[in-house]
């Protein structure tokens, strides 16, 4: 492994969170946002992402599902750079997500590898024995060589990012494609459409919407489906824990989300004979109305599969939600590049690509 000494004048400073659940974010966290924010922009070229300092706090915080550390690094008193590691509690703690970013005005003096391999020697000091990182890939320069994924789908351009991922161990296991929909005054007729000609397909289910917090009623087949979400959406070897969810989980996900001052619109498909929920999709928005639209999860179960589900929850939630929010001018989500059957969706909805994104895994043996 690399050395774990930092250069002269560069330090890995723990994030201390405000004691009080209900304190705003202090002068650290605000630094913290402003440098993730920063790296956001300077990586990806897109503000999507970006959250204030009030919004990224509530996301800061451990549960009892996931314990969640942070670092700043400084360089002569300037933060430059961020790290991350999240320690997943569904599998025993034994898979973490990690983050090692920086600045671009920081690069060449050792800080990343140095901040990485203190990250290693901690999540292993933790228990964790699968580190999984995901980085987006630009093609700036055409020449680069390719990495394909071994999941026959998609590639990654063996750029800056790559090359240090290699280094370091880790190996490609996805490439995930992120797409936008631009609002246009045609969308509205033609997700109408679609909606509709999805509906003739499913004359056994009916939709419902809800935002939160969910309606008791529908609060355990939604966790059903959220738990579901680990298990039924192609991940290729990253081997993600299934994930338990149940009406505590979700309310506590909701309570977080709504710390942030986000709405988030649940559109699911419903048998009507026996009442089950059996597809869903999630749209959300922070406080600003013009921002982009967040695309979160979207899954039809795997029984229910063959009836148009997934066009007719997002259809009819995207319509629903362009009622609610008109300003918002776009939607962004994620898919990974193998999961053909959802990319036809939002191809046919009007979604355009915009960015690709590998998924890395590293065993710590």
């Amino acid at each position: 492994m690399m050395s774990v000494t930092l250069p002269a004048g560069a330090t890995l400073r723990p994030l201390e969170l405000p004691a009080r659940a209900d304190a705003g974010p202090s002068p650290a966290v605000c630094a913290y946002a402003a440098v993730r924010n920063e790296l956001l922009i300077e990586t990806t070229g897109r503000d999507d992402d970006c959250l204030t300092a009030s919004e990224l706090l509530s996301t800061l915080s451990s549960t009892p599902d996931r314990d969640r550390l942070h670092w700043a690094i400084e360089l002569g008193g300037d933060t430059v750079g961020r790290c991350a590691l999240d320690i997943l509690h569904d599998d025993g703690g034994e898979t973490a997500f990690v983050t090692v970013a920086l600045l671009l005005r920081a690069w060449g003096r050792g800080i990343g590898p140095a901040a990485y391999a203190q990250m290693e020697t901690m999540a292993r000091d933790a228990g964790v024995r699968k580190l999984l990182h995901w980085s987006e890939h630009h093609d700036a320069e055409t020449r680069l060589p390719r990495l394909d994924s071994p999941t026959g789908f998609g590639s990654a351009p063996l750029d800056r990012a790559a090359r240090f991922l290699q280094r370091t161990g880790f190996r490609l296991e996805q490439v995930e494609r992120g797409s936008m929909l631009a609002w246009r005054e045609s969308t509205g007729e033609h997700l109408r459409s679609l909606r509709d000609d999805a509906a003739d397909h499913a004359a056994d289910y009916r939709i419902v919407q809800w935002t939160m917090p969910t309606p008791d009623e529908h609060v355990e087949g939604y966790a059903w489906m959220k738990s579901r979400m680990s298990t039924d959406v192609p991940d290729g070897d990253l081997g993600m824990p299934e994930e338990i969810w149940d009406a505590e989980r979700v309310r506590r996900e909701e309570s977080r989300l709504m710390q942030r001052g986000w709405t988030l619109l649940v559109t699911a498909a419903q048998h009507v004979v026996t009442g089950e929920l059996c597809a869903f999709n999630e749209l959300a928005l922070g406080q600003d109305e013009t921002a982009s639209t967040h695309q979160f999860d979207t899954l039809v179960l795997s029984e229910h599969r063959g009836h148009r589900l997934g066009m007719l929850v997002k259809a009819a939630g995207l319509l629903a939600w362009r009622d609610r929010h008109p300003l918002s001018p776009r939607v962004t989500t994620w898919n990974a590049e193998e999961n053909r059957p959802m990319l036809s969706i939002n191809e046919s909805i009007g979604f355009t690509p915009i960015a690709y994104e590998g998924a890395w895994r590293k065993d710590l043996t």
